[in-house]
């Protein structure tokens, strides 16, 4: 088809976080070496290029094509109606060279589940096409107590009712299980069913169909205190009772005999089911809470509040030289900050720095600059980073990272003060040439991830793992990014969004970069980004 030209143009990707790793010693002796003695072998190894789908469109996309470089994935947003198990490809667009040698877009793809295309520049790699779509279904009952629970890959419908008048007697008061446009056989809304054995619903689409069974069961409680998420001071309450009564929740500190009523801005309602975000509590402290509904009382949950940890030199007042490089922690004292000067400075005196510049005029803060370190062609630009964590180790010319440090409370918010000098890009790599000359830019970010190990930074383009704030094991993720020159220290605050207000965190990981796309050797060389006083905070 005409319209699938393959358009050969630069990747845009968007990086998520900002990094620098210069080259090793040794590695760069190598290539002095040849550049002096002009030796050529015919056996010269291919350059490792990663070829990447560089645009990519779809018929039912609902927003533009995610295209992650870094993890290789291209991911879709089809709207429901869109028949997922046959999307047609309408457009895509690859690097400079690349081509596919395996995977066929120019037919419907099953985007059902992941498909894969391998792409060949020099060597071959494969990308993952996948598709996400959202369908709206529903169910629900009079007198349902809760919410229904769709168990989409099983295709089962349970509802929860009270025992009178019970199962034998359910009337159907919204449905519908498919996308928009499908067929359903047959549509209960309004009918009164006997849901003492599981009911049929058969679900038609695209020409395919579902078998759905609708199950209910019973319950003499008409409210109930589902469970406790307790923070350090915050905590989500949740329950469940029948829609449209008076439903809330109440708390108070264990030993205590008075119960208080959270306000209603502090609830959020969805049908029979709600939740309390209760705030201002004390760390390390008991408290009980119970879900109502009318005159009526869940049970009560007891819960206690969690701490708040000290993170070591989380001011940055603390620093050793014990080299030629500054280190941000004490001499013989604990390392849990780490920089990228252990690779810079192969070649320099590193990019990371104690200052007396600071936002309280006493004290020390950290000092990042981003810059171009050796001499001629034999060196790299290197933005200048900071994170909770420790560099590993040099990989030729790049740098594996260790990104957290144990951590398993969950804060709110982390502040601190920071002041940045932006140059214009001078620097880039082949993916952003189109920044060239446009601002630099810091960024500071947090993240609480649950994954049984701190997460691996790998800069290396052939096996390249970078951060993504999306990913399955990040529990919460917050930032903030300058693109100006600011001249004097400002306050900063990055609210963490938790993706669950259950799941315990492992690790926190804490990085600023004086270049956001440093992790792709671009930036402003004299960008500097000064940074001072972090705190995190544990409350709303």
């Amino acid at each position: 088809m005409n319209d699938k030209k393959r358009k050969q143009k630069q990747s845009q990707q968007r990086t998520p976080l900002s990094w620098l790793l210069v080259a090793g010693a040794a590695a760069l002796a190598v290539m002095a070496l040849m550049l002096l003695t002009g030796c050529l072998k015919n056996d010269i190894p291919y350059p490792r290029i990663q070829p990447n789908f560089t645009e990519f469109e779809a018929d039912g996309c609902v927003q533009a094509a995610e295209i992650d470089s870094a993890s290789r994935i291209v991911t879709l947003q089809l709207a429901e109606t869109t028949d997922i198990y046959a999307v047609d490809v309408t457009h895509y667009a690859l690097s400079d060279g690349a081509s596919i040698v395996n995977g066929n877009l120019d037919e419907p793809v099953d985007l059902s589940q992941p498909y894969i295309v391998t792409l060949k520049l020099y060597q071959e790699y494969d990308w993952v096409i996948r598709a996400k779509q959202n369908i709206d279904r529903y169910f629900t009952v009079e007198g349902q107590v809760g919410a229904t629970i769709i168990d989409v890959v099983a295709h089962r419908v349970v509802v929860t009712v009270t025992d009178s008048p019970g199962v034998k007697a359910v009337k159907v008061l919204s449905q519908k299980l498919g996308p928009q446009g499908a067929l359903e056989s047959p549509d209960l809304t309004g009918q009164t069913i006997d849901l003492t054995e599981p009911y049929h619903v058969e679900v038609t689409n695209f020409g395919r169909t579902e078998d759905w069974e609708i199950y209910a069961k019973e319950t003499k409680a008409s409210v109930t205190t589902t469970r406790v998420d307790a923070w350090t001071q915050v905590a989500w309450v949740y329950g469940a009772a029948i829609e449209g009564r008076d439903n809330g929740v109440e708390y108070r500190q264990a030993g205590t005999e008075s119960w208080t009523k959270a306000p209603a801005a502090w609830i959020t309602h969805t049908g029979g089911t709600f939740y309390a975000r209760l705030i201002n509590l004390q760390p390390e402290t008991q408290y009980e809470a119970r879900a109502y509904s009318d005159s009526e009382y869940g049970a009560v949950i007891q819960f206690t509040t969690g701490n708040i940890p000290t993170i070591p030199n989380i001011g940055f007042e603390e620093w050793c030289k014990p080299g030629k490089y500054w280190c941000p922690w004490p001499e013989g004292g604990v390392q849990y900050w780490d920089t990228g000067n252990q690779g810079a400075a192969t070649l320099g005196d590193g990019n990371v720095f104690r200052t007396t510049d600071t936002s309280t005029g006493t004290g020390y803060a950290a000092l990042l600059q981003s810059k171009f370190i050796g001499i001629g062609v034999l060196g790299k630009f290197g933005a200048g980073s900071i994170f909770a964590g420790k560099y590993v180790r040099t990989d030729g010319t790049n740098g594996v990272l260790s990104f957290g440090q144990p951590f398993t409370q969950r804060p709110t918010k982390l502040r601190g003060y920071l002041k940045y000098k932006s140059v214009p890009i001078d620097y880039t790599n082949d993916m952003w040439t189109a920044l060239k000359g446009q601002p630099d830019t810091c960024i500071v970010w947090c993240a609480l991830i649950d994954s049984n190990e701190p997460f691996e930074i790998r800069t290396k383009p052939s096996d390249r793992h970078l951060f993504n704030e999306n990913g399955p094991e990040v529990i919460a993720y917050g930032k903030v990014q300058y693109g100006e020159t600011i001249p004097n220290y400002i306050p900063f605050t990055i609210e963490l969004n938790y993706v669950s207000t259950q799941r315990v965190p492992k690790y926190i990981l804490i990085v600023s970069s004086a270049s956001k796309y440093g992790d792709y050797f671009t930036g402003g060389n004299g960008s500097e980004l000064y940074l001072d006083g972090l705190e995190l905070l544990y409350d709303y």
